[in-house]
């Protein structure tokens, strides 16, 4: 007996210096994605509305946090009831946990674990509001956000991750969040267009990108960030799986991004930067679910195939009428949903687990459970965000008026400009242009 319960005591979780600080590194990088958000966002959309768009991000790293300390933690990863949710009262407020208390079954300690789940459920909301630009009330996001944090995500992401979760008991791959943030906030960002309404102009007035450096750079820091947001969800690197995931991750994204440009020159003739950032995106959502099940050759197939895809997709809202301003749906949720179904295809049964996709001979069973994770998380976000929408539009108003919409959201709602060109003309300019007066000596000269 004293055997026994030796043998468990060395096999028990010790706590890893080495996974606790990458972990925490991979923390600050996907905290760097919401920064990096903004700059992508606010670089898409018209002047007047750029401060607008990267406060709609930049927020999200306020409420988010002070939700995710007071419950949103407990509700996410507590103790499971029903399948549903989750709750632990030592998790409220992190007033209840030791400082060296692991995270069970796991070598790093509970609050690294957290505030890694944190920048997740940060970034979430953020990337619902590139859908709203240009025509949202600053206070009615704000109230949005925590809303639909409470509502939304926290449930959601304990079904995918949360231990006793309906879809992380049924089977379902979400490596680091194809469904729980991805689809999740695609599916919500349709959810709120639906009710708020197109803006103002939508397929009349050029609405073009005022700063493509600004998104290539929110790009860049998106793609940087993704290796912390995926290669890290493995909560260690003591078994390689992380490594391939950091690999896959390089791979899909690049992949994507070519698809992307191929797809444009043959359909409208150009590559464009846009076209570049707007493709690696959709193949770091494409990866995301995925990266952790396939080979870094089904990684190549993932980020292809999610590039031609998206950007088929971008074009749905003229044909169909829906106002995403900057393409959330097209690339997020199409992405999230393209990516979490071919693992279902793609899937090795060689890296995070056993379960392998139909091209590795395991037939259709895990396609199946991907599909159901899919389209519960879809149709529970649309319709719950929806409804939020719908709360907040008839008791506040979700909209600015037509006229400050015009205007510009900046001024109205943060009386604010991105750029101050005030000192532009007068001073030196104006005297360059005036004629040259006449200096003493030019006067003797002439007398």
């Amino acid at each position: 007996m004293a055997s026994a319960i030796t043998t468990l005591a060395a096999d028990a979780p010790t706590l890893s210096a080495a996974n606790t600080g990458f972990m925490l590194i991979c923390s600050a990088l996907v905290m760097l994605m919401t920064p990096g958000l903004a700059f992508f966002y606010g670089g898409m959309v018209r002047v007047k509305s750029s401060l607008n768009m990267l406060m709609m991000s930049f927020i999200s790293l306020g409420i988010v946090t002070i939700l995710w300390v007071l419950y949103g933690f407990s509700l996410a990863f507590g103790t499971d009831s029903g399948s549903l949710i989750g709750w632990n009262s030592d998790y409220v407020g992190l007033s209840g946990i030791g400082i060296t208390e692991l995270w069970d079954g796991y070598t790093i300690p509970v609050y690294v674990f957290a505030v890694f789940q944190l920048m997740f459920a940060v970034i979430t909301p953020a990337l619902i509001s590139g859908a709203l630009a240009d025509r949202v009330k600053f206070g009615a996001w704000v109230l949005f956000t925590g809303l639909w944090v409470t509502v939304v995500y926290f449930p959601v992401a304990h079904w995918v991750w949360g231990a006793g979760g309906w879809l992380f008991e049924l089977g379902v791959i979400d490596f680091a969040g194809g469904t729980a943030v991805h689809i999740n906030a695609g599916a919500a960002a349709l959810g709120v267009i639906l009710v708020i309404g197109k803006r103002v102009g939508f397929k009349k007035d050029p609405m073009r990108p005022h700063s493509l450096p600004l998104v290539m750079l929110g790009a860049g820091l998106l793609w940087f960030g993704w290796f912390g947001f995926n290669a890290g969800s493995w909560l260690g690197n003591d078994d390689g799986v992380g490594a391939v995931m950091f690999v896959n991750t390089q791979v899909a994204t690049a992949a994507a991004m070519l698809a992307w440009l191929g797809y444009e020159k043959l359909r409208h003739g150009s590559f464009t930067t846009l076209g570049a950032a707007s493709g690696a995106v959709a193949g770091l959502v494409a990866i995301t679910p995925s990266g952790g099940a396939v080979s870094p050759l089904g990684a190549i197939a993932v980020g292809a195939i999610a590039g031609v895809l998206c950007a088929m997709a971008v074009g749905l809202k003229y044909k169909f009428g829906y106002d995403d301003s900057l393409d959330v749906i097209g690339v997020h949720l199409v992405g999230g949903v393209v990516g979490s179904l071919l693992v279902g295809l793609f899937a090795t049964g060689g890296v995070q687990s056993d379960v392998a996709g139909l091209f590795y001979g395991g037939g259709l069973e895990q396609l199946g459970k991907q599909a159901i994770g899919v389209f519960a998380v879809l149709a529970y976000s649309l319709v719950a965000s929806a409804l939020l929408a719908l709360l907040l539009d008839k008791t506040i108003g979700m909209r600015v008026s037509e006229d400050d919409e015009v205007a510009g959201i900046d001024q109205v709602e943060h009386a604010e400009t991105a750029y101050d060109f005030s000192g532009a003309g007068g001073g030196a300019a104006s005297r360059s242009t005036a004629a040259p007066t006449p200096s003493a000596a030019s006067k003797k000269v002439d007398a």
